[in-house]
């Protein structure tokens, strides 16, 4: 549609104008409203908007030179009506979720400015209580929008005929070319934590477990102080679970669905650590949990032999006493990769194939100066928790740029085929929600070549 390539960042700019909401009007009173661009259901837009989409869209660095005033206001109505039938459908979106955005972005801004002053001056509002106020709006809009594409295309599907028949249909002129990519594989081997130091985590955790159950003391604070996990300790350990969308690793699933409002878990473990976890409330599929992550202390002398054992399984490869594969399958921590024989999945594509321009920087810089099947010396890695691990990783395949071949790129063009079809699906659902919503355009913008038939003709 319009401006797929603009970022999250930039999406949220792009709203940071001023916004107000209507109710059902008649539409002579709407289109008398000065400086009304368009209204899509229950949402105005105003020619403010657009104006600021184009101030923040530059001075996030993007290039105005081809992007129309047509195109942006046919992004915003697109945003309203997504958001509009949302709220139709009952979607929620977690008030605590979106003003935690609202505070983590008023941070940023004070940070890039100065002060939150000179933040209100910069963006002409009167008072950070209003400025709060309109950030929660944009951001509550933006949620909702997401929530309902991600609804639209949830249950769409492709058949292995569906994209043979997708694949058979493209020219073979026009048949996508593939840039050159690397399959890579790794041993990973994680430092061993003593007794000792996982007995002093889970009694640190039963601690607060018992300060929250029996003095009542806020699960919410013991997240923030405590918790090792960045993604959600600026939130009190808040997160919200959907039973059909599983983005936390089985064990701390487990734990949390056998919970009911108001339990605490016992202290369990997972790759990340040990946890506790609460749940705050349920609400049919959706459960919204806090935890505390502890990670257990690795000595150095337990890094030293993790690496000095990575060093002996580099040297029985070498020597050709095993392969890499079956080193990886019988020594390797990773769980993900080990049966694999230490092969990487790519998450985007769910393949093991991985474009070279495309590749994670960090990733990329550790086997930039490796020859095919050379194994690198051990690499040290602590992720965001502070995890600590040693791996050796190497290229196990290349592949060079070539044009597309049904039977050795068929993952990639079933990703193709697929997206067509989510596409369809949301033009689909677009041209029916826009026949049965409230739309108006001001004169002005009745000239307009939208992609979608905005003027109902």
């Amino acid at each position: 549609m319009y401006l797929k390539s603009m970022n999250k960042t930039v999406i949220f700019c792009l709203a940071l104008g001023v916004f107000s909401l209507a109710q059902a009007q008649d539409t002579t009173t709407r289109l008398k409203i000065d400086g009304v661009s368009a209204v899509v259901g229950d949402y105005v837009i105003l020619d403010s908007d657009v104006d600021k989409a184009y101030i923040d869209l530059e001075s996030q660095g993007v290039s105005t030179t081809d992007i129309t005033r047509c195109s942006l206001l046919g992004k915003l109505m697109e945003d309203k009506l997504y958001a509009h039938h949302a709220e139709q459908d009952s979607i929620e979106v977690s008030n605590d979720d979106i003003n935690n955005y609202v505070e983590q972005t008023i941070e940023y801004f004070v940070q890039q400015i100065g002060s939150m002053d000179k933040v209100l001056e910069f963006y002409k509002k009167k008072s950070e209580e209003s400025f709060r106020a309109e950030l929660f709006e944009v951001n509550r809009v933006q949620q909702l929008s997401q929530q309902m594409q991600s609804k639209i295309i949830e249950d769409v599907e492709v058949t292995p005929d569906e994209v043979k028949a997708f694949f058979n249909a493209i020219p073979k002129d026009d048949l996508p070319v593939f840039g050159s990519e690397l399959e890579v594989a790794q041993i990973v081997i994680e430092p061993k934590v003593s007794p000792e130091e996982e007995k002093r985590i889970i009694e640190q955790l039963e601690t607060m477990r018992n300060d929250v159950l029996e003095n009542g003391s806020s699960f919410a604070s013991k997240a923030i102080l405590y918790s090792q996990d960045p993604g959600s300790r600026s939130r009190g350990g808040r997160y919200t679970l959907d039973r059909k969308r599983p983005q936390m690793v089985k064990e701390f699933r487990e734990q949390a669905y056998r919970l009911q409002e108001g339990e605490i878990s016992q202290p369990f473990k997972t790759d990340f650590g040990w946890h506790i976890v609460t749940v705050d409330k349920i609400r049919g599929r959706q459960i919204d949990v806090r935890h505390v992550l502890l990670v257990p202390t690795v000595s150095s002398a337990a890094l030293g032999e993790a690496q000095n054992e990575l060093k002996l399984i580099n040297k029985r490869v070498s020597d050709g006493e095993l392969s890499f594969a079956a080193a990886a399958r019988e020594f390797s921590d990773d769980k993900i990769t080990r049966a694999n024989g230490g092969v990487l999945i790519n998450p985007s594509t769910g393949d093991t194939r991985f474009e070279l321009t495309k590749l994670d920087p960090q990733l990329y810089n550790q086997i930039l100066k490796l020859e095919d099947n050379e194994i690198s010396i051990p690499i040290l890695e602590e992720d965001r928790s502070g995890n600590k691990k040693y791996k050796i990783v190497m290229v196990s395949n290349r592949f060079d740029e070539h044009v597309a071949d049904y039977a050795k790129d068929y993952v990639r063009i079933k990703e193709l085929a697929l997206k067509e079809k989510q596409l369809k699906a949301i033009e689909k659902w677009m041209a029916e929600k826009i026949a049965d919503t409230y739309v108006s355009l001001n004169r002005a913008n009745q000239s307009c070549d939208f992609a979608n038939n905005w003027l109902k003709n």
